[in-house]
């Protein structure tokens, strides 16, 4: 299971109706990300949350990139929730997410 299935799975178990919006650009042979930053864009009742997923030891580089990116404060502005999920295998084989508000 990747750690965009994890995520998918995880936020469904919380009532999310979740859309993977990252796609494969055959022709730049490159995945590519919602606004260059977001793998998964959810909706609950009013609200909207765009999560970037990746494994836990790379959580900071993709906050960097969600703080460099321009199209955040608008996702901001429009009162989005922007979180990353870093996902590593625990002590006893389970996996866990570490969710990192970017708001």
């Amino acid at each position: 299971m990747t750690p965009t299935q994890r995520s998918l799975k995880y936020l469904r178990d919380q009532g999310w109706r979740v859309a993977v919006v990252e796609y494969w650009h055959a022709f730049a042979r490159k995945r590519m990300d919602l606004f260059h930053a977001f793998d998964l864009l959810c909706v609950r009742g009013n609200e909207t949350l765009a999560v970037q997923v990746t494994s836990a030891s790379n959580v900071s580089a993709r906050i960097r990139k969600i703080e460099d990116n321009d199209a955040v404060p608008d996702l901001r502005k429009a009162g989005w929730q922007l979180f990353v999920h870093g996902w590593r295998k625990g002590k006893d084989g389970k996996w866990i997410v570490r969710e990192v508000d970017v708001s």
